[in-house]
Formats: structure tokens, C-alpha cells, sequence
């Protein structure tokens, strides 16, 4: 028997404490290799140890959970693991403001959110559990470094990138809004330094094509990466300059339009900008302007385009005419040669750029039954396949179509040897240097005479210092000459070490693997091609781009050097929706507005619920409602979990999370809808007791079952078949949870209390509480024992499965309309033929007395649905 034993007092903290006890005594989600078995592998992105769970952890983990515990209850051997991803920038930024240092900060909260977790039931094999920042997990990472080194798939280069003067580190261009660091909000600067780069663009390619397999990935997460992968076909074609030696180079996907080239763009850092920037004043000036702000392609999309004449010219390579060279603020010297032809008779940017500062504009395009216009735009230019689109103006190739046009240039640029075909990708090599303490240190030392070595295998793993004086002005690695010093792994000479570390998107772009192979003797072992690829990977879709794309690419680098067999990292990918909140401020003139709670404000509504106002608990003074928006500190409204679960209990608040809306879909925080789950739970709980209080239930004769029987067992059996589908196909776990309400209600109403009637409820009660199990795990633990299985571990029960015996009806509900109007409804035996549904539906006292007067012209039977009666 259950210890609880009062059916008016349900405690979930007690409840909840049992079961733990529980799971924790018996090692009940440990899990080992079992080839008797299929496996599964469910996994949630693993959370950054910011200090505290929030409610968008909660909804995540609670969706893997699910998952995995219905995968257990179908008989697959599940791995379901958590870790921490724990290096990182919010690291130092937290200890200079709480005077610690980011290892001291980090272990601390790592503590403190592993017993949340805890404390909300997650079935996780903590066995496995490791935290990035550890010399156990990172040595793997560096010695993975030191071997794509040897294989020539690192290399170290200058390069322009986003530098934020404030938090002293470059920036992804993700994480540059609006010119300024995501953090900081200092305006950022463009920097040339030297950087370690991966190869990710010699898997460009193959990162393109494996989308196509991934058939159960979202189609906007594949969408967007392929998009920034960006594969493009196009020519290469260099421009004699007429006063320098070497030849400018540009990509162009639209070779057909090389004759309306007007002028070539440069970036400012490009060497031919940098040549005319050291001759000319006004130049440098530019030059050095552009190097303020961020090189994102979406930044360059909104800021005014701006531009200054080098001076120079380039030599057209067909017609022989002179081009202006410009620099310009929309060339980014990091993607493509840093150079574009500029078209502005069919180019947006192009047309804009040349309006502004009067440069010619040549149609060269002509779109059959149009009239081009050279003071407007039109937007011809996309257009490429349009079998109306010809090119003019262009001397040999004029009235040639887009791909006879490309092909004809190629063929003649080639022969000049002044142009060749070329596959170009918009993806670029992966930047992994970061210029912070708090994060993993690149395996590399430098030596004047043999130059830049990777760390040799044994000497790692290269150990970050913990135990620091960190102010945040300087790395304390770069500032201490000891650390740096060492010597030089080929002939003995004195070294320094790199003192950058990597970006943390390389600790989590392997993790999943480390999990299959705790303990291994290498980045992984045998063990990863038995629980490899993960079968469901779980998180939002903001990581489409970054992690999502590193985490692919890492899998195929492990792939080629013989760690794992397979080719992609996950088979199914689930991008949960976001938790949002109302939002409640004050303004102040001149100032940001003040953000209250949503658990400090009390919403004022008219007799139909709508809100009309609402006052600040505090002082009862009126405050705006905003908008409903994410939960986030920057608006006060988030949630805090631990609040919430010891108020209501952790499967309250599981229940809510997954019944307030579909995984990916956003969940409106209510905590009127979480009150409403702690009531089904002690409505759940209340009848079970009362049940089981009555006495130990005899067996269930299937076979002398009434009609009322037969109509709750095929409820029940309706709702099991629903239940398993949701979870199992459909992942929509709320409308699961709303079949087991329904039939929650339709027991209560069940008002037998015979043997075959208790024997019925025993089996709707025992299904339920394994129906529930997945989402409500402490208090299905308990009603399982108290239904009379005090020795079983629930967590091996398997799923219920449908009879299709009680799946039968015998008789069909259909709807009677008359004229298209529902009037009625009647039952009829399944069996029942087209003329005795027909008298039935007519007989019904409502029908005849919305056909007073008419005559039946026809009557449509829809077989198990519907009678629609036309009458006149």
C-alpha cells in the first residue's frame, strides 16, 4: 500500500519525496548498452548554469521526459542524460559583479540547479552527468584540436572581426544588434587579429546534402541552414586595375549582366583600398570609419550605404572601358574576394549606391511586354529563370537568355584566362578563438623558430587555473607570464602557450557523444555507436543556425577520424515553443519603464473577463498592461519554478507545462490553468482512494459486460489508442492529457458500484495512472501501489495497449440536419440499413417540427455520420 493513505489530503511534497527515494534506491534510470533491446536516446539541450531553472527550462526538460519515459514504458532500453555547458562570457560577467571568480560562481550554481532538476522528477542516468568546464570533459576537445591540426583542418589567420571594446572579445555576428555587443551594448569595432579557424566549408557540401535525409528535422530549421550554408554557382571574373599589377577579383551568380557593370565596390579592408588609403587622406578616413560597427550581413542590410572613390580604375574584361574602384560600407571583406562587380541597372543595393552619388546605370536585362526605367527600381534581376528575360546591350551575347548568357561568358572568360566557373558557399570557416579567461585554452604553443605546435597528446590536458583574481579587464592567463611559459614540443626551445580559449559553441557541439561513453579513454569509445545518432534532440529554434550547424559538422569531423559510424548527430529534432508571460510597467519620463510581476499585479476585468486595468498589489496604484511577451529579466515577467513547485507540486506543474499548448507552440503562462491541474490531480487522487477503499476489486468478465460497461471500457480503450499515438507520433501531449480528463469524467459518472462495475473502474484506474506516468511520474508512482502493486517498479510496466475487442461499437451516433441544419441526433446499431435510419431520423420529434408544412424531397445517409434530410 501507498504510505498515503487520507484520499482529502494529497500532499505532493510527500508524494513527490516517496518516489524519489525511490527511484534514487533502486538506481531506476541508470541505464547500460542491451543489444535484447531497441534503443532510444532522447536528449534536451543542456542548460548554461546561470543560477536558476526558468520556467523555459522546465517545459523543455518536461518534453524530453515524457518522451523518454513513454519510450521506456514501450520497451526500449532509453538513455535520457544532463550535463552543463558551463564556459562561457555571463560566467565573468557574473563573478565581476559578485567579486568571485567564474569557477567558484559556475560549481555553485551547477549545485543548486542539478537539485531543481532533481526536484522536478527528470529521469536522468546522473551517472553520466559531466560540466564543460572540467579538465575531465575539455582534455577530449583539445586532443579532437591537436588531431584536426595534423589532419590540416585548423589553421590560424588574420581576420576582421566583431570586436566589443567593453567585454574585450570578438563577437559572432549573431551577437552583434544593431552595431552594438549583445551584452555590453557598446558600440561595436571591426578588428583584424589573429584567429584558429576550423574547415567547417570543406563540409559545406556534404552539410547541404545530408539535409535531405534529415526527414524529421523541422523544415525551418532546415531552411534556415541551408541558407546560410548558401550554396551558389557563378563564375569568377578578375579585373585588370590599370594601376596595379595584380587583377581584382569578384564572384557573380549573374554572369549575364557583366556588361552593365558601372563601377567596382571594395571592402575597406581589402588591399586595394588599403593601397589608395595610403595615398589619400580622405580615403584613410573612410577606411578607418568603416572599421566602427559590426560585419554582419544583417547590419550591413540597414545601415546607409556609403562609399568614397579610390581614385583607381579596373579595366572592364570584354569591353575593355575603364570602371571606377569604390569602397564601399556594404562589402565585407569576409565574404566571397571582398570585391563585387556593381550592377545598378538590376541590383537594389547596386541602384541606390549609384543614385546617391551619380554613377551611370545601364539596362542590360529586358523583360519582355515591360519598360525599363532607369530613375526606378524594378526587380528584374531575380528573375533568372523567367524564359521572358533577354540580355541587351551586351555586343555578342544580346537576346541570349540567363544560362546561354552564363554559359557563353564562361566559355570566353576561360579562354582569356580571365574568368573560370566557380561553386561558392556563403558559409564561412568556423572562428573558434575567443580573447575571455572562462573557457577551454586552445591546445597550441608558439615557438620562434618552429613556429606554432600543436600540445602533444600527453601533455594534455592544457589545464585552465581556476583559482584566479579575475577583474574582468585582462584574461588572467594572458596577464601571468607563468602560465604562458613552457617549452617547445619539437626542439626543446622556449615556448609560450596560446592564451586564447575556444568558443564555447565547440563544448556543446560534441556533448551529446561524451554521454554515451562516460569514462572513455578518447573523446568517445565503443559504446557511442550503440546509442548513436540520438534519436530525439530537443530545443529551441533560435540554435537553427550556430549550434545546430557546429553540431552536425563535429559529428562528421568524429565520423572521419573512425569514432563514430554513422552521419548525422540526431535523427528527430523538436524545437519547443516559447513560455510567455503578460507584461506590467510604469513609465518614467526619461528613464527605461519600470517592469512589476505579473505575481505583484492584480489584473481588473468587466463581467465578461476582458481586462480593463490592472493596480500594483504593493501600493493599489494603477500600472500599463504591455504586450504578452517571452518570459525575460529585462521585463520582470518571468516565473520562478521552485515557487511554483512548492506550491503546487512538481506534476502540477509538469501537467500545465504540457497541457497549456503543443511542444512548439508558445505556452501562455496561467497560473489560473495551474490551479487548474492541482485540482485533477486531487480529483484524481480522491477517487482512487475511495476506490481502493471499498475493497480489492474482482476480475473483469469481458464477456458479460452491460451496454453502460461496454460504452466506458470502449472510452477507455478509445483513449489509450489516442494516448499512445499522441505520444508516440504526434508529440502533443496536450490533447493526450485532455483524453484522460474526459475520461476521468466519464468514471465519476459511472454509477455502478457492483462487482463487474468496481472490476471496470480497477482497469480504468490502473490504465490511467500508466497513462499519466510519462507527464506525472510521483503521483502515478503512488497510486500504482496503492491500486495494488506494492513491490512493482512502475517505470518497467509497459504501456496499456488498446483492446480492439472493446474497440467496437455496436451502435453509431449520427447527426440529423434538415436543410444543412443540425436538428438531432440518433443512435442506430452499426449494422442498421439505409431505410431504418431513414424512419428513425424522421420520427425524431424535432425534425418534424422543423418540416411543418414541407415535404421530403431527398434523404442523404452518410453511413456512421450523418442524415441530411432535404425538404421542401
Amino acid at each position: 500500500m501507498s504510505d498515503i493513505q487520507d484520499p482529502n489530503a494529497y500532499d505532493p511534497k510527500a508524494v513527490e519525496t516517496a518516489a524519489q527515494s525511490h527511484w534514487q534506491a533502486t538506481g531506476a534510470f541508470r541505464v547500460t548498452e542491451d543489444t535484447s533491446r531497441p534503443k532510444y536516446y532522447c536528449l534536451s539541450m543542456l542548460p548554461y548554469p546561470s543560477g536558476a531553472l526558468h520556467m523555459g527550462h522546465v517545459r523543455n526538460y518536461t518534453i524530453g521526459d515524457v518522451i523518454s519515459r513513454h519510450r521506456r514504458m514501450k520497451g526500449y532500453n532509453v538513455l535520457q542524460p544532463m550535463g552543463w555547458d558551463a564556459f562561457g562570457l555571463p560566467a565573468e560577467n557574473a563573478a565581476i559583479k559578485n567579486q568571485t571568480a567564474p569557477a567558484k560562481w559556475t560549481y555553485r550554481n551547477i549545485e543548486h540547479m542539478r537539485a531543481q532538476l532533481q526536484r522536478l522528477g527528470f529521469a536522468y542516468d546522473w551517472s553520466r552527468e559531466f560540466a564543460t568546464c572540467t579538465p575531465e570533459y575539455y582534455r577530449w576537445e583539445q586532443l579532437m584540436f591537436t588531431r584536426l591540426m595534423k589532419k590540416g583542418l585548423v589553421y590560424r589567420k588574420n581576420s576582421v572581426v566583431n570586436w566589443d571594446p567593453v567585454d574585450h572579445t570578438v563577437l559572432a555576428n549573431e551577437q552583434v544588434i544593431d552595431g552594438r555587443g549583445w551584452r555590453s551594448g557598446a558600440l561595436v569595432e571591426k578588428r583584424e587579429i589573429p584567429q584558429w579557424f576550423l574547415k567547417i566549408t570543406d563540409y559545406a557540401q556534404e552539410l547541404l546534402d545530408g539535409l535531405d535525409t534529415l526527414s524529421g528535422w523541422p523544415e525551418a530549421v532546415k531552411t534556415m541552414q541551408r541558407n546560410w550554408i548558401g550554396r551558389s554557382e557563378g563564375l569568377e571574373i578578375s579585373f585588370a586595375m590599370e594601376a596595379l599589377a595584380e587583377p581584382l577579383t569578384v564572384f557573380t551568380t549573374r554572369p549575364d549582366t557583366l556588361m552593365g557593370v558601372t563601377y567596382v565596390a571594395v571592402a575597406a579592408e581589402h588591399p586595394v583600398a588599403l593601397w589608395a588609403a595610403s595615398g589619400n587622406a580622405e580615403v584613410k578616413a573612410f577606411v578607418d570609419d568603416c572599421r566602427r560597427g559590426g560585419v554582419s550581413e544583417a547590419e550591413l542590410e540597414t545601415q546607409e550605404k556609403r562609399g568614397i572613390f579610390t581614385g583607381l580604375y579596373a579595366i572592364h574584361p570584354v569591353s575593355g572601358e575603364k570602371v571606377p574602384v569604390w569602397v564601399a560600407n556594404f562589402v565585407l571583406m569576409g565574404y566571397g574576394t571582398g570585391a563585387v562587380m556593381a550592377v545598378p541597372g538590376h541590383d537594389q543595393r547596386d541602384f541606390e549606391f549609384a543614385h546617391k552619388y551619380g554613377l551611370p546605370i545601364k539596362q542590360v536585362i529586358a523583360m519582355e511586354g515591360e519598360t525599363y526605367d532607369a530613375a526606378a527600381w524594378q526587380d528584374w534581376y531575380g528573375d533568372k529563370a523567367d524564359p521572358r528575360l533577354r540580355v541587351v546591350n551586351s555586343g555578342a551575347i544580346d537576346n541570349l537568355g540567363y544560362q546561354a548568357a552564363f554559359d557563353a561568358l564562361a566559355e570566353q572568360l576561360a579562354a582569356r584566362h580571365q574568368g573560370q566557373r566557380r561553386v561558392n558557399f556563403r558559409l564561412r570557416d568556423w572562428g573558434v578563438s575567443r580573447q575571455r579567461y572562462w573557457g577551454c585554452p586552445i591546445p597550441v604553443v608558439y615557438c620562434e623558430k618552429c613556429g606554432a605546435l600543436p600540445v602533444p597528446e600527453d601533455q594534455l590536458p592544457v589545464v585552465l587555473p581556476e583559482d584566479v583574481a579575475f577583474t574582468g579587464v585582462a584574461s588572467p592567463i594572458k596577464a601571468d607570464p607563468q602560465w604562458r611559459k613552457t617549452t617547445c614540443p619539437h626542439c626543446g626551445g622556449a615556448a609560450e602557450r596560446e592564451t586564447d580559449t575556444f568558443d564555447t559553441f565547440m563544448e556543446s557541439s560534441w556533448y551529446y557523444a561524451r554521454y554515451t561513453s562516460p569514462g572513455a579513454n578518447d573523446l568517445v569509445d565503443e559504446r557511442a555507436n550503440y546509442w548513436l545518432p540520438v534519436d530525439q534532440y530537443i530545443g529551441g529554434i533560435e540554435h537553427a543556425i550556430m549550434h545546430l550547424m557546429y553540431f552536425r559538422f563535429y559529428h562528421k569531423l568524429m565520423r572521419d577520424a573512425g569514432l563514430v559510424k554513422t552521419d548525422e548527430p540526431a535523427t528527430n529534432l523538436l524545437c519547443q515553443g516559447m513560455v510567455v508571460a503578460d507584461t506590467f510597467y510604469r513609465e518614467n519620463p526619461g528613464a527605461p519603464n519600470d517592469w512589476f510581476n505579473p505575481a505583484d499585479v492584480d489584473v481588473v476585468r468587466d463581467a465578461k473577463g476582458h481586462a480593463t486595468g490592472a493596480v500594483l498589489r504593493a501600493d493599489g496604484k494603477p500600472v500599463h498592461i504591455g504586450g504578452t511577451e517571452k518570459m525575460a529579466k529585462s521585463k520582470n515577467n518571468g516565473v520562478d519554478p521552485q515557487t511554483m513547485v512548492d506550491k503546487y507540486g512538481a506534476d502540477t506543474v509538469r501537467l500545465f507545462s504540457m497541457f497549456a499548448a503543443p511542444p512548439d507552440q508558445s505556452l501562455e503562462w496561467n497560473e489560473a490553468g495551474v490551479e487548474g491541474m492541482a485540482r485533477f490531480l486531487r480529483r484524481l487522487w480522491a477517487q482512487v482512494h475511495r476506490h481502493v477503499a471499498a475493497g480489492k476489486a474482482p476480475a473483469l468478465d469481458v464477456a458479460t459486460l452491460d451496454a453502460a460497461q461496454k460504452a466506458l471500457r470502449r472510452q477507455l480503450h478509445e483513449t489509450i489508442q489516442k494516448v499512445g499515438d499522441d505520444y508516440a507520433r504526434r508529440h502533443t501531449f496536450n490533447t493526450a492529457i485532455a483524453a484522460v480528463m474526459e475520461l476521468m469524467n466519464a468514471i465519476s459518472k459511472f454509477d455502478d458500484h457492483g462487482d463487474q462495475g468496481r472490476a471496470l473502474r480497477q482497469e480504468c484506474f490502473e490504465a490511467v495512472t500508466l497513462l499519466l506516468n510519462p507527464i506525472t511520474p510521483h503521483t502515478s508512482h503512488a497510486l500504482w501501489q496503492l491500486l495494488g502493486h506494492p513491490e512493482a517498479t512502475l517505470e518497467d510496466q509497459r504501456f496499456p495497449e488498446a483492446d480492439p475487442a472493446a474497440l467496437v461499437r455496436e451502435a453509431a451516433v449520427l447527426a440529423v440536419q434538415v436543410n444543412g441544419k443540425l436538428r438531432a441526433t440518433i443512435e442506430v446499431s452499426v449494422n442498421a440499413g439505409k431505410e431504418t435510419i431513414e424512419a428513425l431520423a424522421l420520427a425524431e420529434p424535432n425534425v418534424q417540427k422543423f418540416m411543418e408544412g414541407m415535404s421530403v424531397r431527398k434523404v442523404i445517409v452518410v453511413p456512421g455520420k450523418i442524415v441530411n434530410i432535404v425538404a421542401g
